[in-house]
């Protein structure tokens, strides 16, 4: 042997030395052969591929679609200043790749919800680890992890709090068995004409403004039409449809080369003075709400704006009280002394430093120029990203404006970017220890030991900073981990979906109705879609067809699409169906006493009139063919209309029970 190959075999040796000793040489020998899924090389990502470079674990695949920008740095160990706006994927691997020669790392640099990673690629893997700051590609890696029957690890941190859940199915709850929250949201009319909170104008800034603004060529007119269908005042939709109007000539501006006019100043005073205007001329809104102050560009620039605020507007509707704009950092409505402006207008610690009105509006002048020559440079629209100075300088400073047009607290730079980008802090330490948690989790589930798996949550806790519970066993009405799963190798462009759901049900034919996620493709009453082809109906590699039973007799099974191998003979049928066929499980029928007769009965007062509409056949389908409906569940229609109290005949000979009111 040369020397060269006993000094590599030393190495190696050396390397793996207290792997070996700590997790045994057998098990390390199945480690360098296990292939892994790594999504997500952020905060947790950098630290678990380290750990399992490191521990052994030789086929790694890491997948992100993100680029390292600067804020990174300070806890993502595995990136430089040199790297940034390159791929994480890309940076981490190689970095990583020199700890540990002898195991192999392919980096994706895309989106893990892609068509091209479908269950049959997630079979590829033993195991799929999860580090991931997203709940809807965390919940997509979870479904394709239940369908594919592969172990995955989630994981998640927030400051000093983390949690690691090894997750298998029919063996523990997925990620979806226990609901999470939902996202806060804002009524339509709070953010654009109302706002009483920061968050609001924040929200506003980056939501409404910049995009109406600098993004897509939109009226908004799908939301205002949903505001006004959830009841919201009709006064104000009407007085913001003409608002959106009028930004189209303010749109134009921007991006022509030809405007001679200060464009900064024309966005001020249509938003911040004629908007406001409008407004206040809806004076039913103000009666029980100070009405904001119209905010003047030229008294602002000279440092003498005030702001007359009514001292209160529930009780007084003429008094009024002068106050003057007066920001965190003792100045007014002059420049802040003492500081050197950069070409951002802003100085040094320009994230910490509380801003007076006049800087205020310098910064707004400033990024919407910044903006609007980006826009005539040729980029075609423009999107908040916090780490985007532009952006943020933007929002930061017409969301201020805004709050001291409706007297509200104004905030710094740094805390609008916590605000606006949904920034949890992230700290080194807790991520360091969650990914150490998730590599042990995932030996328990490699090496079978699931009585070892355990739920583990880091705590801000001197005294039990780290507590573990036991697995809770699936939750029987999820809707994800319970569901019967399948996969079919189909060419969309020629099977349709009759032929993929008759396939599917074999001899156990039925009355079924398919989805697309929330799409309807048909039911027992609306078959127009049977005959269409998958592709013409947007279905293809990638997606999931769910089967629901009508009669709610037998489980749920979801039907995962591939595509055909590339030796298939083309005079071959165009689908390739699972052996054996799925096998949902028979749903046990609700054992329940029916209720005493008096409590079906429904009063029927003289002067109120019960309408029962026609029941339309059709759904209202869209552009796809597809009836969009509020959630996936599909409920038996006969029981279902004996929960509203209405009994549906199986003939016109039916008898009616005499404590049942009939309606006509």
């Amino acid at each position: 042997m040369s020397s060269s190959s006993m000094n590599g075999a030393r190495n190696t040796s050396s390397r793996s030395t207290h792997a070996q000793a700590i997790l045994g040489p057998e098990f390390c020998e199945r480690l360098s052969e296990t292939k892994v899924l790594l999504v997500g090389a952020g905060g947790i990502g950098c630290e678990l591929l380290k750990n399992i470079v490191l521990t052994g674990f030789g086929h790694i695949t890491l997948l992100d679609l993100d680029t390292i920008d600067l804020s990174n740095l300070n806890r993502q160990f595995l990136f430089k200043k040199k790297d940034i706006k390159h791929s994480k994927a890309m940076v981490a691997a190689q970095t990583a790749g020199a700890f540990n020669p002898n195991i192999n790392i392919q980096p994706i640099h895309a989106n893990i919800k892609e068509a091209q990673f479908d269950i049959e690629w997630f079979k590829r893997y033993d195991i799929v680890l999860n580090a991931l700051d997203n709940l809807d590609a965390r919940r997509h890696v979870n479904k394709m992890c239940m369908a594919a029957g592969v172990p995955l690890v989630e994981s998640g941190t927030a400051g000093y709090l983390g949690q690691v859940q090894p997750l298998l199915k029919d063996r523990t709850e997925c990620f979806d068995c226990v609901p999470k929250p939902t996202p806060t949201t804002f009524p339509v009319c709070t953010i654009r004409s109302t706002p009483s909170q920061p968050i609001h104008c924040i929200v506003w800034a980056k939501s409404y403004l910049l995009p109406q603004l600098f993004g897509e060529d939109e009226d908004g007119t799908d939301e205002l039409d949903e505001a006004e269908k959830q009841g919201e005042n009709a006064e104000e939709i009407a007085a913001l449809r003409r608002e959106a109007l009028a930004y189209k000539a303010v749109r134009s501006a921007l991006r022509s080369a030809q405007t001679t006019e200060d464009v900064a100043q024309r966005v001020f005073k249509k938003v911040f003075h004629s908007d406001i205007l409008n407004l206040l001329s809806m004076s039913d809104m103000w009666r029980a709400r100070a009405a904001p102050t119209p905010l003047d560009f030229n008294a602002i620039q000279e440092g003498t704006f005030s702001i007359q605020r009514p001292s209160n507007p529930s009780t007084t509707s003429g008094s009024a009280q002068t106050t003057h704009f007066q920001p965190a950092n003792g100045h007014v409505n002059g420049k802040t002394p003492s500081t050197s402006s950069s070409s951002n207008g802003v100085s040094g610690l320009r994230d910490q430093r509380a801003l007076s009105l006049h800087d205020t509006l310098e910064l707004f002048i400033s990024s919407t120029n910044r903006l609007a020559e980006r826009l005539r440079k040729g980029e075609d629209t423009i999107s908040f990203d916090k780490d985007d100075d532009d952006t943020l300088d933007f929002v930061t400073a017409a969301a201020n404006l805004r709050s001291a047009a409706y007297y509200i607290d104004r905030k710094t730079r740094w805390e609008i970017k916590e605000m606006a980008g949904n920034i949890i802090p992230a700290i080194a330490t807790t991520n360091a220890i969650i990914s150490g948690l998730i590599v042990l989790q995932a030996i328990h589930l490699l090496r079978k030991s699931y009585a070892q798996l355990r739920n583990v949550h880091v705590q801000f806790k001197p005294t039990n900073p780290l507590s573990t519970s036991t697995m809770c066993p699936p939750n029987p009405k999820c809707g994800v981990c319970q569901d019967t799963y399948t996969t079919v190798l189909c060419d969309p462009a020629r099977v349709t979906l009759s032929e993929l759901v008759h396939g599917v049900l074999g001899d156990n034919e039925r009355e079924v109705s398919v989805y697309e996620d929330k799409r309807i493709l048909s039911d027992p009453d609306w078959d127009d879609n049977l005959e269409r082809t998958l592709e013409s109906l947007n279905v293809g590699r990638g997606k999931f067809l769910t089967i629901v039973d009508e009669d709610e007799e037998w489980g749920t099974i979801v039907v995962a699409l591939s595509i055909l191998p590339l030796n298939h003979p083309s005079d071959d049928p165009a689908f390739i169906l699972p052996s054996p066929l799925p096998s949902p499980p028979r749903l046990e029928k609700q054992q329940s006493t029916p209720p005493p007769a008096s409590s079906r009965k429904r009063s029927a007062p003289d002067d109120e009139i019960v309408e029962i509409g026609p029941i339309a056949k059709r759904a209202k389908t869209d552009t796809n063919g597809a009836a969009s409906i509020p959630n996936i569940a599909s409920p038996n229609k006969r029981r279902r209309l004996e929960e509203d109290g209405l009994l549906m005949l199986s003939s016109k000979d039916d008898k009616i029970e005499d404590d049942v009111i009939e309606i006509d």
